[in-house]
């Protein structure tokens, strides 16, 4: 296979890619960011036939409850491994759709990137080390439903780093105390890595959210404003709130308390939905 001569040309390999092997390639070392394109981004990502993406009606996932029993373990080391998956799909999506961010911001997403690569592939070793393979069950699209109308890269960074993986930040160690509850050191350490490294991917949120802000606008203003509904504050944390994971990424008083205090479900009257025109 040609190597990519440009970041523009890797991520699009990685985005139509129909292998794993293509999606989880690293990016080249000094791969030129020249020639960018127009932003026009594919519909959808490529799959193997056996990871395409189906309703979340079609991709059940068992609760944590159910980690003692081995098969349904492996069903959300699995669900995991596709949720690292989109997320590497999502950001080469978007260094094609804003051709414009900064050059300093693409290379931060390039590396963020290549490090949730390194996620998905730890979780597909735990698979097999398990006995299953990543392909073995359906999976669904959610980050890609709930991204896909996303028009800014101030909006995909509230959405992905400022949501998505600031709930990991809760999320990554619930599962690992699971894990360990029932004697999986080995799933225990690759989620602790996931939230160490989310760490960092939320500050990268944070700094450039606050970059694109407007004069005088806090970064929970920043956030608030460009998050669209069905995305709410509720989505960005989890059950046990880690206040010194977001701490450690850089997330002032303001946004932490805030963060804190909302709820996983909100009113209609509160839905930010995206407008008409």
């Amino acid at each position: 296979m040609t190597p990519p001569g440009t970041v523009q040309e890797f991520c699009l390999r990685l985005i139509q890619g129909e292998t794993l092997e293509e999606k989880l390639a690293p990016p080249p070392r000094d791969l030129p960011d020249v020639a960018r394109g127009d932003g026009s981004v594919p519909e959808a990502p490529g799959r193997p036939a056996t990871l395409r993406i189906v309703p979340g009606r079609e991709a059940r996932v068992p609760p944590l409850a159910g980690w003692g029993d081995l098969d349904q373990r492996v069903r959300i080391i699995h669900a995991l491994a596709n949720h690292e998956l989109q997320a590497t799909e999502l950001f080469a999506r978007a260094l094609v759709q804003f051709p414009d961010a900064p050059g300093p911001l693409r290379q931060e997403l390039l590396r963020t990137l290549a490090e949730e690569q390194v996620h998905t592939r730890l979780y597909v070793r735990r698979l097999e080390a398990l006995g299953g393979a990543f392909g073995d069950h359906p999976v669904s699209g959610l980050f890609w439903n709930r991204l896909r109308e996303t028009r800014t890269i101030a909006e995909f960074l509230c959405a992905l780093s400022l949501t998505f993986e600031n709930a990991n930040l809760d999320h990554a160690p619930e599962i690992a105390a699971t894990a360990r509850l029932h004697g999986d050191e080995e799933t225990a350490r690759i989620l602790d890595r996931v939230a160490k490294d989310e760490e960092r991917h939320v500050d990268l949120g944070r700094r450039w959210v606050d970059a694109f802000a407007a004069p005088g606008e806090s970064t929970w203003q920043a956030y608030r404003r460009q998050l669209f509904w069905p995305l709410h504050p509720g989505r960005a944390r989890g059950e046990v709130f880690q206040t010194e994971a977001r701490r450690r990424a850089g997330l002032d008083p303001e946004f932490i308390e805030n963060l804190r205090a909302a709820e996983s479900e909100v009113p209609e009257s509160e839905r930010q939905r995206r407008p008409t025109s």
